[in-house]
């Protein structure tokens, strides 16, 4: 039986105390990271080409995630019958957040890149928080000295954008970029992008490039028409991992709280049951979530989905581990 942090004569119910991802103990000392997970915050939207709000998006995430700290000795799924993130079992810190200098996209990028070496440096899976997609450079990025030690990593994407521009104005790392840097890195294998449909930011010439250099494309239509299980199945077995969830890859009917919202996106289930196959397919070495922007959702609902998808991904990553 998993103990339970009642026992220990303190409530600490969500609405109480500090905001820390899940209540997770805070660790602002870098050189100090000992854990299997840290949460790192990116609060940076100047990358953001029409409505930016997504430099609170990590702030909004912590405060939602409180949501799923009730002091149980784990989260138990009855359909799966197992209990994820058990104590004792699973350690997680949050470390805070990446100094972000305001319009500075290459200093603040560079804090962002400093902070994930750190949390690989310490051994950690690297989890996190946005911000605006292009964060996702700094983070694949970090992963340079790590690959070259231990292989190279194929990146997993879901969104309802493709990324995938090379430059536009002469801005080569704003939000719609950071698929095309990921591509071009020695040390990433390919790429899965799921979830893309409708307008997109990126023209015809840059889906013709994202297939040339290693991308398999599919919409959500797609997706559904093949199964998740199938889809999931495309993406090369064995192979470690850095997933990134755009959040308007979900349907905009429970994901508004973004700045680029397109209909038709997945619901909830297929985002977890595509997730929970890739734990089990691979090893997942990196995870980033980004675009919440909390302003456009006044209900937090978008928040709340953000921290629900991530909490279920981390223990199902762990529980794969465990084998």
């Amino acid at each position: 039986m998993s103990s339970n942090s009642y026992d220990s004569g303190r409530l600490n119910l969500p609405f109480v105390g500090i905001c820390t991802f899940g209540k997770y103990p805070y660790q602002p000392d870098w050189d100090a990271i000992d854990a299997d997970v840290a949460i790192l915050g990116a609060p940076f939207d100047c990358g953001t080409q029409w409505r930016a709000g997504t430099r609170f998006g990590p702030r909004a995430i912590r405060e939602a995630s409180t949501l799923f700290s009730f002091g149980h000795g784990g989260a138990y799924d009855h359909e799966d019958d197992v209990t994820y993130l058990p104590n004792g079992e699973v350690s997680i810190v949050d470390i805070g957040d990446a100094d972000i200098v305001h319009t500075d996209t290459t200093k603040s990028h560079a804090n962002i890149e400093f902070a994930v070496r750190k949390v690989l440096a310490a051994g950690a899976l690297p989890v996190v928080l946005g911000g605006d997609h292009s964060v996702n450079i700094p983070c694949v990025n970090a992963f340079a000295e790590d690959c070259e030690k231990n292989g190279p990593i194929h990146i997993v994407q879901i969104d309802a954008h493709l990324d995938f521009v090379d430059e536009r104005h002469g801005v080569r790392y704003g939000h719609g970029n950071p698929m095309r840097r990921a591509a071009e890195k020695s040390y990433v294998s390919g790429l899965s992008q799921f979830g893309i449909r409708n307008v997109s930011s990126t023209a015809r010439e840059g889906y013709e490039d994202a297939r040339r250099m290693g991308s398999d494309i599919l919409s959500v239509r797609q997706i559904r028409a093949l199964g998740t299980k199938a889809a999931a199945e495309r993406v090369p077995a064995g192979a470690r991992y850095y997933v990134t969830i755009d959040i308007d890859g979900f349907d905009p009917s429970i994901a508004p709280g973004t700045g680029t919202p397109s209909h038709g996106g997945f619901i909830y289930y297929e985002v977890l049951e595509i997730l929970a196959a890739l734990a089990r397919r691979g090893t997942v070495v990196g995870v980033d979530l980004v675009e919440v922007a909390p302003d456009y959702d006044h209900s937090g609902s978008t928040s709340i989905l953000a921290a629900q998808i991530l909490m279920n991904f981390i223990g199902r990553v762990f529980h794969a581990r465990k084998g």
